[in-house]
């Protein structure tokens, strides 16, 4: 059975999280103080026992210059003795269909490990974000510049990212948990990460897109195997005109998709991709990793 997690369950879901992932306590009581919330917590329950869990966790991200909300997915884990049963498929189909209901058109997450990128793309996940060599600005340093005033470092570091686009944003709660989590490890440089993406409203996105970026009209045929109602043929009218049946038809499925949005190294895809769809440097980073 598939639920959301409870009182009664929060516990076994931070027990989970220290066997499976290992991460030391100092940073669980941040991450489960600052982030973890009940509702956003998916579980697979075996009876009583929680035997799978994803954690949806919202954040919003500037896409073609308009912030949407998005679900960052995080501490997707089963237990050693329940993998292999199909359990975390069934939460990952579920979390789809909260995001759509939720009206979340993006979904987003960072692999743990490089072997992940295959297992996510059987979910229609595409590698859309690439780890970076350039450190992003010191957390140490903007602390140090406004003691005692952590709102005023945030508005510094707010100013920062709030305009760049293809980025997630931070709340203050957001920024209140990097810092304390850097804090633990003396401020460790930040870079930023590999990460994935996954459309779940293809329709939105490429409306949004339109009216931002969009040269000329033409019709997308997109294949979803997951999500139904992204598997049609969206024609992407600029300037408000009608895609007409002459204009170019392209085909992609939904993990490239993604990165065609997100102008993830579109530059070295083919004509006309090449030309619809600009590149751009997608980041994701400070996500409480």
């Amino acid at each position: 059975m598939i639920r959301f997690a409870d009182a009664a369950t929060r516990q076994q879901v931070r027990e989970m999280w220290k066997t499976v992932f290992d991460d030391d306590d100092d940073y669980m009581k941040i991450y489960f103080r600052r982030k973890y919330r009940d509702e956003n917590t998916l579980l697979y329950m075996d009876g009583e026992r929680v035997a799978a869990s994803l954690q949806m966790l919202p954040y919003r991200f500037t896409f073609c210059g308009t912030e949407i909300p998005v679900v960052y997915l995080s501490g997707v884990s089963t237990l050693p003795e329940y993998r292999k049963r199909g359990y975390m498929r069934q939460l990952m189909m579920r979390s789809f269909e909260v995001a759509v209901r939720r009206d979340v058109p993006l979904m987003l997450l960072v692999p743990q490990e490089e072997g992940l990128l295959g297992f996510y793309e059987r979910y229609g996940f595409a590698q859309a974000f690439d780890a970076g060599e350039a450190e992003q600005p010191s957390l140490r340093g903007l602390t140090a510049k406004y003691p005692g005033d952590l709102h005023a470092a945030f508005r510094e570091f707010d100013g920062l990212f709030r305009r760049k686009d293809m980025t997630v944003q931070k709340s203050f709660d957001d920024f209140r948990a990097i810092v304390e989590e850097a804090a633990l490890y003396d401020f460790p440089p930040v870079r930023s990460l590999t990460g994935m993406a996954r459309v779940i409203n293809a329709g939105r996105l490429l409306s949004i897109f339109a009216g931002r970026y969009g040269q000329q009209s033409f019709s997308i045929s997109v294949h979803d195997g997951l999500i139904k109602g992204n598997s049609v043929i969206f024609r992407v009218a600029v300037g408000g005109g009608d895609a007409s049946a002459a204009a170019p038809t392209l085909a992609a499925d939904v993990g490239v998709l993604a990165q065609l949005l997100l102008g993830y190294h579109t530059s070295e895809r083919p004509e006309p991709f090449n030309v619809l769809f600009p590149e751009k440097r997608p980041q994701l980073h400070f996500m409480l990793e």
